[in-house]
């Protein structure tokens, strides 16, 4: 039927796992269905020697049911065989699937598949333009960071822009492997450039100021962990209030949007993995919490990481993303963020950051990282 849903690759992975089958050996699999779908839609194209194309397509698809796919119930299913299906691998296709399964995906069926799979026109995110400012969004874009095709995709959303090296939505997720297909996207840059250079600012004052605070106090951490924080240093941080305030309120309609996105699967019928950091993951957390809201939001995300996430760090608020998420939902937070709790905790007079501490939900997908030990703070 053209969809794979999120929760069946969890599973897929996760027998992988069971089975000591390297998770590179699926996604091997994976392409090889993928080319075989696209060497049949090539095909349909042309109408000479129809009967004959026929005959090999169907030779085409036992031989990849041979290599460690199968398609069950006539496509609803996409299963890791491996050893495990011997019997079913010798029965052959047709057997498996039925006649008329076995003949499906060499109709035009295929290019229906192909089409639910990766969206409008095969276009995929890359395919979407946002045409008209949305509510307080001036800008939305999709930036393709590979130019693989795959059945799963990988959107990384940025969460702030600076001067020099990292000016760009893309600079950041230079060495993402998590698929051959990948997208950055491009949001509100005019407001996260002037963030960026906000915490320039504040970094570079703040330095400056430690110094002079530091004759004062002699335990230096004394300084970056207290509720009260000197007046030299709030007045420093005077200069970041109004686009930390803009960019809070302008990342939650972000991640709104996006939900409505991934729900009218602009991105086709298959998994997605959100990976974001600072406001970036911020985004994440409010589009889950939108999809959450939503019926048939399910089997659409399959993992989602947070790093430095400057949300809510309270269980009871992430109860709901546990709906929405097939996979692992990935909370990379840092201890000693200085900056991050300074920020957060001076505008939104909380204390529980998720950014900054594990979020202590009962849920087997929550996975809490450490990254103190990684990131300078």
């Amino acid at each position: 039927e053209g969809h794979y849903d999120a929760r069946a690759r969890v599973l897929l992975c996760h027998v992988s796992w069971l089975l000591r089958v390297p998770l590179e050996e699926l996604q091997v699999l994976e392409e090889s269905l993928l080319e075989s779908l696209k060497e049949q839609r090539e095909e349909e194209s042309e109408t000479a020697e129809e009967r004959r194309r026929k005959k090999e397509r169907r030779n085409k698809l036992k031989r990849y049911l041979l290599i460690g796919l199968a398609t069950v119930g006539g496509g609803t299913v996409i299963g890791l065989t491996g050893g495990l299906a011997a019997p079913l691998v010798a029965a052959g296709a047709a057997a498996v699937i039925g006649s008329a399964g076995a003949a499906a995906l060499g109709s035009t069926a295929g290019i229906a598949v192909l089409a639910s799979l990766f969206g409008a026109a095969g276009a995929g995110l890359t395919g979407y333009k946002m045409k008209k400012r949305v509510g307080a969004i001036e800008e939305f874009e999709f930036l393709p960071l590979t130019e693989g095709k795959q059945l799963h995709i990988t959107i990384a959303i940025t969460g702030w822009l600076c001067a020099g090296k990292y000016g760009s939505f893309t600079a950041p997720w230079s060495s993402l492997l998590r698929s051959s297909e990948q997208y950055c996207l491009a949001w509100e840059s005019k407001y996260l450039m002037e963030l960026g250079s906000a915490l320039d600012t504040l970094l570079n004052g703040f330095v400056n100021m430690m110094a002079q605070e530091a004759l004062k106090l002699t335990v230096l951490s004394g300084i970056v962990t207290a509720l009260t924080w000197p007046t030299s240093i709030l007045t420093v941080a005077s200069v970041i209030d109004n686009p930390w305030g803009v960019c809070l309120h302008r990342s939650a309609e972000v991640g709104k949007h996006l939900a409505h996105i991934l729900l009218s699967h602009q991105q086709g019928k298959r998994p997605v993995t959100l990976i974001g950091f600072s406001l970036g993951a911020r985004v994440i957390y409010f589009c889950l919490q939108e999809m959450a809201k939503e019926k048939d939001s399910q089997g659409i995300i399959e993992d989602v990481v947070l790093l430095g996430a400057p949300v809510e760090g309270e269980a009871k608020h992430w109860k709901a993303i546990t709906k929405v998420v097939s996979g692992r939902i990935i909370n990379g937070y840092c201890r000693g963020d200085w900056l991050l709790g300074f920020v957060y905790r001076t505008s939104s007079v909380k204390i529980n950051v998720a950014g900054l501490q594990p979020v202590d939900l009962d849920d087997r997908r929550m996975v809490n990282m450490d990254l103190s030990a990684v990131v300078s703070g």
